[in-house]
């Protein structure tokens, strides 16, 4: 017997919950074939087989939780050969008369096994399909529903009953439980849900606004954005201009690129972006590597091929791994203000929001003009940031947007 363990999968990753067995108990499989699909907090992946023989049972059921290195399935090498040879076909007369029989050695999926413990249903009273004598989800579902028809065809003489006032409330209680819906939180849900606290309550977060006049960087795009595309052969958007600004504004607040390791500051001298992308899933953060040698075009196929892929579920653990610095943009919701929460190990965070048009006073002589304003806001560690530092990184950020040309001679 060869037994199959949860490979190792990325260095912040020590487990995740089977989502769904994409092989049953008495299926044969070749090495390399996946045979369960495994969610993690950051994505799903497929967790294969290293041997090639036939699956004599799986240790976990869909929802459980698993570490790295655990053994959720045993393989036996010595049946593979077993795998290509047909099923003898046999008749459905063969099949009841066999199931008539006492089976002391019943085979069900864990699926199967799971669900019939939640009907409450035996599963020697479960007549199978399976030329194999495998007792399938299907198969459970099927007894409980042909069993409840016939229950709901009996007569029920205590129905005609008086309710008492006692069973009078219980029914207005039952009512109010009908209007509640349980939903068990995904693996990736309750994940971030930990982590974001985990950021609250081991950082000291603190967060510092701004607003950026966004006339300049709306006039390039306008101006420069049919040439850019045709060019480019992708779209010029915002976030190439604030990706720059952020590096720029890094490297003179370096301490804003660092990460805290027990009693060291860990100082990065590399420019690895996360670009948070909201998903049916949740909010993941891929990440732009080596953002700094990147143009505004590579800038923008880049976070335009991770977005993609994230929508689509086909992230890389690589996608997501590091990260020194991360944006976050709420105004794609409409959001005008937010206090972002600290993408942890990283110092800080800066939420872009809605562009709103809106009077402004330009000049020195109380001029007032209608401008594209947009909210900044940058989240930080205090505990190595100090709030001059903070703040100053972050008028650095607006004096960059509000400049672009700016933007090209920091690189």
């Amino acid at each position: 017997m060869m037994e199959i363990k949860v490979p190792e999968l990325a260095e912040s990753i020590n487990e995740g919950t089977i989502a769904e067995w994409l092989k049953q108990e008495g299926d044969y499989v070749q090495n390399g074939e996946p045979i369960a699909e495994l969610e993690t907090d950051k994505i799903n992946v497929e967790i294969n087989s290293v041997f090639s023989g036939v699956i004599k049972q799986l240790l976990f059921m869909p929802g459980d939780t698993v570490q790295v290195g655990q053994v959720i399935a045993v393989l036996d090498e010595n049946e593979n050969h077993f795998g290509n040879v047909p099923e003898p076909e046999l008749k459905p007369e063969s099949l009841i008369l066999e199931k008539e029989k006492p089976n002391n050695n019943l085979v069900a999926s864990p699926a199967a096994r799971k669900r019939a413990r939640e009907l409450g249903v035996s599963l020697d009273e479960i007549p199978y399909k399976d030329p194999l004598g495998r007792i399938r989800v299907e198969d459970v579902e099927d007894y409980k529903k042909s069993h409840r028809d016939l229950t709901n065809n009996e007569p029920n003489h205590q129905q005609a009953n008086t309710v008492t006032k006692n069973q009078s409330n219980q029914l207005k209680v039952d009512e109010k439980d009908q209007q509640i819906e349980r939903v068990k939180m995904s693996r990736r849900r309750q994940t971030i849900a930990n982590r974001l606290l985990e950021a609250q309550h081991n950082a000291a977060m603190l967060t510092t606004f701004n607003e950026v006049d966004m006339t300049a960087i709306m006039d390039v795009r306008n101006r420069r954005k049919e040439s850019f595309n045709k060019k480019h052969g992708v779209k010029l958007g915002f976030m190439s201009f604030f990706t720059k600004a952020v590096i720029g504004a890094l490297k003179e607040f370096p301490f804003l690129n660092a990460e805290i390791q027990g009693d060291e500051i860990l100082i990065k001298k590399f420019y690895d972006i996360g670009v948070a992308v909201s998903t049916d899933d949740g909010l993941v953060v891929p990440v732009v590597r080596e953002a700094d040698r990147l143009s505004f075009a590579g800038i923008e196929k880049e976070i335009g091929v991770l977005s993609e892929k994230a929508r689509n579920k086909s992230l890389g653990l690589k996608d997501l791994q590091g990260g020194t610095f991360t944006i976050t943009n709420g105004g794609i919701f409409g959001s005008l203000y937010s206090t972002p929460i600290l993408n942890a190990p990283q110092v800080g965070i800066l939420g872009m929001h809605k562009i709103q048009r809106r009077p402004v006073v330009i000049d020195d002589e109380d001029t007032i003009e209608v401008r594209p304003m947009m909210y900044i806001a940058l989240s930080y560690d205090h505990r190595i940031i100090d709030g001059k530092d903070a703040v100053q990184f972050l008028v650095k950020i607006k004096e960059l947007l509000e400049s672009p040309e700016d933007l090209l001679l920091e690189g």
